[in-house]
């Protein structure tokens, strides 16, 4: 080879070389070029390359409408990743900076899941027997987040999933507060297992709980010698349960 030839193919070599480099270099891209890249590391599950891409096309072309699509993409992103903080904060800059947007409801909705299944997880626990020392917020705020969803947007795709989930959340929550009611009441805190019963009872009627609610309330108030709100609750118990099989102890 001609020492001209020599520099022509090295020249070539390094035109080569630095297109390859430019295009690698992500200061470079486009937008679509980050929302397809993001894309694509969301199909193969590829999360937490999904975060990073969507994350650099916000920084890199903040004022693109592929922007606002990456901000409400990376709350699923960050869900699926486990990571509930940075979903749930997404959501909320969101639905702040997005009020109106035709898929907003989405933002509402995965808000409300983020901590739906965050507040499952952790309600396992809080079932055990030191369950007065812990509080299941996670699960509040998803029945909170859902409500919201239904109340201002009501014709929402997400509304039936979401009513389904709340009446999970509530069976769940009932639970969780004939749980500490018991708790107070094997530990003779009578008054707090009763007030606990009843707040159960105040807060999530028509859940698998009350019954058991109220039989708490019964002996609660019995072993407090309030004898007429034991007998109220024991006509509510009647009334309601009459073939609880406490019903026959308490007669």
């Amino acid at each position: 080879m001609s020492f001209l030839k020599q520099i022509v193919a090295f020249s070539l070599l390094l035109a080569l070389l630095s297109g390859c480099a430019s295009t690698q270099d992500p200061s470079t891209w486009s937008a679509k070029r980050f929302y397809d890249e993001a894309r694509d590391a969301m199909e193969v599950e590829d999360y937490q390359s999904a975060i990073k891409y969507y994350e650099d096309l916000e920084i890199h072309h903040p004022f693109s409408p592929f922007a606002q699509q990456a901000q409400l993409e990376v709350i699923y992103a960050y869900y699926k990743y486990d990571e509930p903080e940075s979903a749930i904060a997404a959501a909320d800059r969101y639905i702040k900076l997005y009020p109106r947007a035709a898929d907003v409801d989405y933002a509402y909705y995965l808000r409300g899941l983020v901590s739906f299944e965050r507040g499952m997880g952790s309600l396992d626990l809080w079932l055990g027997l030191e369950a007065d020392r812990r509080q299941p917020q996670s699960a509040r705020n998803a029945y909170r987040y859902f409500e919201e969803l239904i109340k201002r947007f009501p014709d929402s795709r997400y509304v039936a999933d979401a009513k389904q989930r709340m009446l999970h959340l509530r069976n769940q929550l009932a639970r969780y507060e004939l749980n500490v009611a018991d708790y107070y009441f094997r530990r003779g805190a009578y008054l707090s297992a009763a007030n606990r019963a009843k707040y159960a009872l105040e807060n999530y009627p028509q859940t698998p709980a009350i019954p058991d609610a109220l039989v708490i309330m019964i002996k609660a108030y019995r072993r407090l010698g309030v004898a007429d709100l034991a007998a109220d609750a024991l006509e509510v118990m009647q009334l309601n349960y009459p073939d609880h099989e406490a019903l026959n102890q308490l007669n």
